[in-house]
């Protein structure tokens, strides 16, 4: 299949839209199809997507914006591939958004979307790059030049997003990957393989297990799961190593059990090796499992960068990983994708995003990181006093305006600085208790990092009045996580994966700019007012 642009539709003398009556005309007008077809159709960059078709001469490709638009608008309705299709077949609304009114037949099938979104899940797993992201976070920047939205302050946060599976004890686990395989070689005449295994074949097996048997009967059924699991491996040898089936039992086994004195036993706490990267079912093996306020998540976390203006906001960045991803990586990767801005912009977080490293990266940017809060202990507000040289790997003066005698430096990750003064200097000193000096026969000395220094500046800066007028714009991207959870049912997305669940977000991302952008033209929005964003 050839790749063809399909920039734009022109209007032909044989237009469906001539069919309709004037009061249909000013109806379709003032629907959201309109803001579609003029702000978010031609906006689809097409050609990042080249890639997924062939360069030789063949039947060309179904319009990539048609199909991109397409995912957007079925997000935006919570509708099935097939509803998008026949919608498109008999609504003016939908033809007239995605430009196809002068088609004498539109160009989507029941198989076009599956099929575009398998090209983009196979691009994506052989060379890591995911077009859609680059498509979304496009048009989220120009819809945000379109609602005269400033890109200098921005805002962050993160979410769990929830696998679409069951959560298993480890005996299920242990049978679902044994019965998996079972079935795989059942299915492939392997039955010489599994002999004195075919009850995993059967539907009602499960039950029969773990929910008719005793709970005395639990250690035996163990052991034979085990057995069966040994007896599986020893059978196929390395003639199945490509087989996702097999695959998953190694792991399973590899990361559930141990094998002592011949014998394969659970794993347990002492002898370690759990980690939050284990299996946590086969039917989505890149599922993480995280514990975060006191909740347990399996699944994946998402992030999400919304840029703020006096008009609104627009999500105009996001990533989608496991769970056990950090937010302070989050944040490290998004200023990695993030250019040096010419003039200075304002990233506002929350304290999980903190930290030295995070600052300086951002100042390499010339982005200005605030955090909301800030983990971990306070510290004495008096150590924002110490005044460090330009490179930061001296200090120059003490709070009471002393210049040390000696400065000694211990580099790695404390990198405290080690400060004599005279004596009597720290011996005199009203803020001795609070600088900790130890006070010798002939010197004194304190100990500084450069980490607290910033730590107290930053905790002296959330004091101040700008500083709560950045809090107040934080807040607002605390909304994101409930919108996609109530509107876009982002917690019940009928995909696994982690690149098939990042595809499904992407288009929910698209789907919820497009509200704030129509709300916007529509004049339906209220925003409060704060001094940051005059």
């Amino acid at each position: 299949m050839a790749f063809r642009t399909n920039s734009y539709q022109q209007l032909s003398f044989t237009d469906s839209l001539g069919g309709l009556t004037s009061r249909e005309q000013k109806a379709l007008e003032r629907s959201w199809a309109k803001v579609f077809a003029e702000d978010i159709f031609p906006a689809i960059n097409e050609e990042p997507f080249r890639v997924l078709y062939s360069s030789s001469a063949s039947r060309p490709n179904t319009p990539v914006n048609v199909c991109i638009g397409a995912l957007i608008i079925k997000e935006i309705f919570g509708i099935s591939d097939d509803e998008v299709v026949e919608n498109l077949m008999l609504d003016p609304r939908y033809q007239y958004a995605l430009h196809t009114t002068s088609f004498d037949e539109q160009p989507m099938s029941d198989k076009t979307l599956s099929r575009f979104r398998k090209r983009c899940y196979d691009y994506e797993s052989i060379y890591g790059v995911d077009l859609l992201h680059g498509c979304m976070t496009g048009l989220g920047t120009n819809i945000a030049k379109l609602m005269d939205i400033n890109p200098r302050i921005k805002r962050m946060d993160s979410m769990m997003i929830a696998a679409n599976i069951r959560k298993l004890s480890r005996i299920e686990l242990l049978y679902t990957c044994v019965a998996k395989l079972v079935i795989y070689l059942h299915k492939n005449h392997c039955d010489n393989l599994i002999k004195g295994m075919e009850h995993y074949c059967d539907p009602n097996d499960y039950n029969k297990i773990f929910y008719y048997s005793n709970d005395s009967d639990t250690v035996n059924q163990l052991d034979t799961i085990l057995k069966d699991a040994d007896s599986l491996l020893k059978s196929c040898g390395t003639d199945y190593d490509d087989i996702t089936e097999y695959q998953l039992l190694v792991r399973c086994l590899s990361e559930q059990t141990v094998v002592e004195e011949a014998s394969r036993r659970l794993r347990t706490k002492e002898d370690g090796g759990f980690h939050s990267k284990m299996l946590q079912n086969p039917s989505d093996p890149d599922a993480t499992y995280r514990v975060k306020a006191g909740k347990e998540h399996q699944g994946y976390a998402a992030n999400l960068e919304e840029t703020v203006g006096k008009n609104g906001s627009v999500i105009t960045d996001y990533q989608f990983e496991q769970n056990h991803y950090s937010d302070s990586q989050f944040l490290k990767d998004s200023l990695a994708r993030t250019e040096i801005q010419n003039e200075e912009s304002t990233m506002i977080t929350d304290g999980a995003y903190s930290g030295k490293e995070n600052h300086d990266l951002a100042a390499e940017k010339n982005i200005r990181l605030i955090n909301t809060d800030l983990s971990g202990k306070p510290i004495d507000d008096i150590l924002a006093d110490f005044v460090f040289n330009e490179t930061g790997t001296k200090v120059l003066r003490c709070p009471a305006g002393y210049e040390p005698k000696s400065c000694g430096y211990t580099g790695g990750k404390s990198q405290q600085f080690h400060v004599s003064f005279l004596r009597d200097q720290c011996a005199n000193c009203p803020n001795k208790d609070r600088c900790k000096a130890k006070i010798h026969k002939r010197v004194s000395s304190v100990s500084v990092s450069i980490k607290s220094h910033e730590r107290a500046k930053q905790q002296r800066f959330m004091g101040t009045e700008e500083f709560r007028n950045f809090f107040k714009i934080r807040n607002g991207v605390e909304t994101l996580p409930s919108l996609l959870r109530r509107q876009y049912h982002a917690d019940r997305m009928l995909v696994r994966g982690l690149i098939r669940g990042r595809f499904f977000f992407g288009c929910k991302i698209g789907a919820l700019n497009f509200k704030k952008l129509f709300t916007y033209r529509k004049g339906l929005g209220h925003y409060a007012q704060n001094p940051v964003l005059a």
